[in-house]
């Protein structure tokens, strides 16, 4: 028995398959964009109603502002089908302009310029899903929470521990961190330097932390640097490497061990003699030799004494050898202990040494 057909909707085959795919997605309520998209055709067909209808008020430039809009909250799959309407937009509004000029004609051209940048931009874009506004929030998010790894836990009043970190460049994305974590009466923390700097570096930073920032509370101290040299070892980079220096504290008694994985020493200030020294651990860099073994020092950290831990950014340049950088942050760091009790003298300490197009990052710990 036949029944009455059932309706459909037939799109001819003519049509693009992204313009097909924008109009689905428009259809769908529950489209995240769906908003910000129709919000930005209407605008758009006022704009254009304005520069058609009233050409002698309303310039043809009008028509960048809905344009660069899209580009910060229009999903890339909405960009070709709503560049394409804007460009129509502007073609039709040139008969009703009113004795063009060259300097219209010019405008006219970079309007269609920055609509091919701006979907070429798109196209980009298209690899993370998002919008521009919303892909960036989600890298800047994505930071903030893998960066609390590397939050200095709370400690027992006679003990201090401030850290400081800078991007090269004063970017917001840097290739040093800091992984840290209290349990049991410990500090167990570590400062890694990832091969590059600034942006270079930042991507394998940001997986690199949340990695070793869960290494560093699930496994023994002794196991930490073996486990990170596994890990690295595993993705096999290229320029996969990394620098670290780790320490593991007792809080009651102050005993300590450090280690360091191809890293500038670690300084320690005995308060009763006043001398600093370098704990000169030894072990490979992290991602270079399988099975490498890392030796550790042990001391004990005494009222009055501290402990810095830094990357090289802070003590080499070049213009100077890194043993010279060593004294020189020795020496600042002497007058921060005796003469600076600010909440952030830790960060001008940073500010103070190294070179700000390298990335830089510090640790101390003080016990009072």
């Amino acid at each position: 028995m036949s029944g009455a057909p059932k309706s459909r909707s037939v799109v001819p085959a003519r049509v693009p398959r992204r313009f097909t795919a924008a109009w689905k997605s428009l259809d769908d309520p529950g489209a995240p964009t769906r908003g910000p998209l129709v919000a930005l055709v209407a605008f758009a067909i006022l704009c254009g109603v304005g520069t058609i209808g009233f050409p002698q008020y309303v310039p043809i430039n009008l028509l960048v502002v809905p344009l660069i809009l899209a580009s910060l909250f229009l999903s890339p799959r909405f960009m070709l089908p709503f560049i394409s309407f804007l460009a129509v937009l502007v073609l039709a509004s040139l008969p009703r302009i009113v004795s063009p000029t060259h300097r219209t004609w010019v405008a006219v051209v970079v309007i269609l310029v920055l609509c091919v940048i701006v979907l070429v931009t798109s196209h980009r874009r298209s690899r993370l899903g998002v919008a521009g506004a919303q892909g960036e929030s989600m890298l800047i998010d994505l930071r903030d929470r893998i960066q609390r790894y590397g939050r200095l836990p709370d400690l027992p009043s006679q003990w201090v521990a401030e850290s400081a970190l800078r991007s090269a460049g004063g970017t917001l994305f840097a290739g040093d961190f800091i992984v840290a974590s209290a349990s049991r009466g410990r500090l167990d923390v570590a400062v890694v330097d990832v091969s590059g700097k600034g942006d270079a570096a930042a991507t394998r930073a940001l997986l690199l932390s949340g990695a070793f920032g869960g290494l560093i509370t699930a496994i023994p101290p002794d196991e930490f640097l073996t486990a990170a040299n596994a890990y690295l070892l595993g993705h096999r980079w290229d320029e996969g490497f990394a620098t670290a220096v780790q320490l593991s504290l007792d809080l009651q008694s102050g005993h300590f061990e450090v280690w360091t994985a191809g890293h500038p020493p670690a300084v320690h200030l005995a308060a009763g003699s006043g001398r600093w020294s370098a704990l000169q651990s030894d072990g490979p860099v992290l991602g270079l030799i399988e099975g490498a073994e890392f030796e550790s020092v042990r001391g004990v950290m005494r009222p009055g004494d501290a402990l810095v831990m830094y990357t090289d950014g802070l003590v080499e340049t070049s213009k100077r050898e890194i043993e010279l950088g060593i004294d020189r942050l020795i020496g600042e760091a002497e007058k921060v202990l005796h003469g600076d009790a600010t909440a952030d003298r830790v960060d001008r300490l940073v500010e103070k040494l190294g070179s700000k197009d390298d990335d830089r990052a510090m640790l101390l710990v003080h016990r009072r």
